[in-house]
């Protein structure tokens, strides 16, 4: 049985807070205890004021390795790059932040290849994965694909892969299911009565659900948080 605790919030600024305070406490609380910590953040709209947050955090920065839960096949210069989001954030306080795209050209299976042998000499598992789902129940890049079943039912040893949304052009590299989910914490967040319609009807479904996320959460014993505003 998946255990989640809702959080609903006044106003976006109060989400904010909240996401950024508990994600400074995760990081703490691993470099207290192991002396490095590993996280997965996401990118698009709202991360962003939580990130500006968040790097206020009097942390050791230089013992944090953060990468993109999953990221478009561009350079990290285009405006909806995540590893270029995160850089632009967490660079300048001294955190390690480690790109899922090595070429922005190559096939997007074969950067999928290619940031999985990149993330296999890692130390995991992440100490937080931090999802944001959107209205139609997916998360990041785990969306309705041909490649979803893939990026679902990975084995342990694939740490990443690369996915196509379905209808889309532009390829992308997403950390698979198995990744995601063998975190030390997760945080969900969404925004809007859709999105929190999606996230409802995913969770009550559980193995069954037919959205990505309902997916992607199945079978998860980790007890984690839900953040939500209108």
């Amino acid at each position: 049985m998946i255990e989640a605790e809702w959080w609903d919030y006044e106003d976006a600024d109060e989400l904010y807070d909240a996401v950024a305070s508990d994600i400074e406490f995760i990081i703490d609380s691993a470099l207290d205890a192991r002396g490095d910590a590993l996280i997965a953040l996401p990118g698009g709209a709202l991360p962003g004021p939580v990130y500006a947050r968040l790097a206020k955090a009097k942390l050791n920065w230089k013992r944090v390795t953060i990468i993109p839960t999953d990221d478009r096949m561009v350079a990290p210069t285009d405006a909806s790059s995540t590893v270029g989001m995160l850089a632009r954030a967490f660079l300048p306080i001294g955190a390690r932040v480690i790109p899922l795209i090595g070429d922005a050209k190559a096939e997007y299976k074969k950067a999928g290849l290619d940031a999985d042998e990149r993330l296999g000499a890692m130390k995991w598992p992440l100490d937080l994965a931090w999802l944001v789902v959107d209205a139609d129940g997916g998360t990041g890049s785990l969306v309705a694909s041909p490649d979803l079943d893939a990026a679902i039912t990975a084995p342990a040893t694939c740490k990443a892969i690369g996915v196509m949304p379905a209808g889309g052009k532009d390829g992308r590299v997403t950390l698979t299911k198995t990744t995601l989910m063998a975190a030390r914490a997760l945080s969900v967040a969404c925004q809007g009565d859709a999105a929190k319609a999606a996230l409802e009807t995913a969770l009550e479904d559980g193995a069954k659900s037919k959205l990505p996320v309902g997916r992607l959460l199945a079978g998860t014993e980790l007890p984690f948080d839900i953040h939500w505003v209108a």
